[in-house]
C-alpha cells in the first residue's frame, strides 16, 4: 500500500465536471477555457517559428527577445523598470510557476497564507514541502480580504502570503489601498509575497490592474505569476512566467530548471514577434471580455439566478438560492443532468464548505455558446 503524500486529493472539479458534461451533452461553462481561437498572427507567427528550426530547447530562463517583450510591457504598465537577464523566468504555465514559487521558498514546518475561495493548485503545492496553508475567508458578496484576519494569522512561521487579482473565482479586484495594507504587514518580515496576476489584462469599468509590480516595497520581495494562455487565448500552450527580484529569481529558477528546464520553443518566440508587432492586444483585451460580460449578464437578466458583480476575470459568480436550496455540489451535478449547463461549485476552492449557494459560470465563449447555455439557464 502506497502512503499518500497528497490525502485531500483527488481528481479536479474541473475534470470532473467536464465529464459530466460530455456525458450529458451539456453546454460547458466550467473549465475556463475559451471555446475561441487565439489570434490568428499569434497562429501565423507559431508556424513560422516551427518550420524555421526553433523546435528544440529553449534556454532554461526563456528566450532573450521574449524576455524583453516582458520587460517593456512591465515598464509600460506599471512602471517596474526590470533587469531581462535576471528578473524574468518563462514557465510551463501558471500553475508550474506557482508550484516552483512555492518550492523555493517554503520550508517544512513553515505556513503559508492562503484566502479562501482559492485555486486548487495552490494548497498541494504547499503541501508537498511538508508546509501548512493557512486559510482565511474573503468576505461575501465582496469577496474582499479582512487585512486585521491576515494580521492576527501572522506568526514567527508564516513564510508566505498568496494573493489572487483579479481573483479566481469571484473576479474581484486589490486596490492600492489594498496593497498598502499588505505592505505594511510583510515589512521587516522575511514573508514572501506570491502574486497570482493571471488575469492581469481582464479587468473592467474602466478601472487599472494593480500588480503588486507597481508598489516597490513589495515588488522587492514578490514573485508575481503571469498567463500568456489566459491573455492570448491559447490556454493548451501552457506558457506562463514569473518575475521577481534577483535573489528570489535565482532561488526559483533552481526549481524550474529540474521541474521542466524550459518551455515550448515555438511558442516563445511567436509570443516573442507578436507582442512586438501588436501590443494593442493586451491593451485591448478589457474592452473585448467587457463585452463579452455585459453580454453574458444580459442573457442571465431573465433568469432566477441572482448575478454577482465581475470587477476582473471572465467568470460570472452566481447565487441559484432563489431555485433550489441544497448545497453547490449537488446543485451542480443536478444543473448538469436537469438544467443542461456545466458549472464550477464553490466548495473545492474552500477549506471547509462554505455554506453559501454560489456557482462560478465561464463567460469566455463565443456569443452561440453563451446563448445557447442561457436559454437552458433562463428556464429553470
Amino acid at each position: 500500500m502506497i502512503a499518500t503524500k497528497l490525502p485531500k486529493v483527488g481528481t479536479t472539479i474541473f475534470s470532473v465536471m467536464s465529464q459530466l458534461a460530455l456525458e450529458h451533452k451539456a453546454v460547458n461553462l466550467g473549465q475556463g477555457f475559451p471555446d475561441f481561437e487565439p489570434p490568428q498572427g499569434l497562429r501565423d507567427a507559431l508556424n513560422r517559428a516551427m518550420n524555421e528550426g526553433r523546435n528544440q530547447y529553449a534556454p532554461m530562463h526563456g528566450i532573450a527577445t521574449l524576455r524583453e517583450q516582458i520587460a517593456l510591457k512591465t515598464e509600460r504598465l506599471y512602471g517596474r523598470k526590470l533587469n531581462v537577464d535576471t528578473d524574468i523566468t518563462l514557465t510551463s504555465g501558471a500553475t508550474e510557476a506557482i508550484f516552483a514559487a512555492i518550492a523555493a521558498t517554503v520550508r517544512a514546518g513553515e505556513e503559508v497564507i492562503v484566502f479562501d475561495p482559492a485555486y486548487d493548485c495552490y494548497e498541494p503545492a504547499i503541501e508537498l514541502q511538508g508546509a501548512r496553508a493557512v486559510h482565511i475567508s474573503l468576505t461575501v458578496p465582496a469577496f474582499a480580504i479582512d487585512w486585521q484576519r491576515v494580521r492576527d494569522a501572522v506568526t514567527p512561521k508564516t513564510r508566505m502570503i498568496m494573493i489572487n487579482t483579479p481573483h479566481n473565482p469571484s473576479g474581484a479586484v486589490l486596490s492600492a489601498a489594498d496593497l498598502e495594507e499588505l505592505a505594511t504587514i510583510v515589512r521587516d518580515t522575511g514573508i514572501v509575497v506570491l502574486s497570482d496576476e493571471v488575469y492581469e489584462h481582464i479587468v473592467y469599468d474602466g478601472a487599472q490592474h494593480e500588480s503588486v509590480l507597481r508598489h516597490p516595497e513589495l515588488a522587492e520581495r514578490s514573485i508575481v505569476i503571469s498567463s500568456f494562455g489566459k491573455t492570448y487565448h491559447c490556454t493548451g500552450w501552457k506558457v506562463g512566467y514569473a518575475v521577481a527580484p534577483a535573489a528570489l529569481s535565482a532561488e526559483f529558477r533552481k526549481v524550474h530548471q529540474y521541474l521542466t528546464f524550459c518551455t515550448f520553443h515555438p511558442a516563445q518566440v511567436a509570443f516573442a514577434e507578436f507582442m512586438a508587432s501588436t501590443p494593442q492586444h493586451y491593451l485591448e483585451l478589457p474592452a473585448f471580455y467587457q463585452a463579452k460580460r455585459d453580454r453574458f449578464r444580459a442573457l442571465l437578466a431573465p433568469s432566477r439566478f441572482k448575478l454577482l458583480d465581475v470587477p476582473g476575470g471572465y467568470f460570472q459568480l452566481v447565487d441559484y438560492s432563489a431555485i433550489r436550496d441544497e448545497d453547490d455540489l449537488a446543485f451542480s451535478k443536478w444543473l448538469v443532468e436537469h438544467g443542461g449547463v456545466a458549472a464550477i461549485p464553490l466548495t473545492p476552492f474552500y477549506e471547509g464548505a462554505p455554506g453559501t449557494r454560489l456557482l462560478r459560470l465561464c463567460f469566455a465563449k463565443s456569443d452561440a455558446t453563451m446563448e445557447s447555455a442561457a436559454e437552458r439557464l433562463c428556464q429553470l
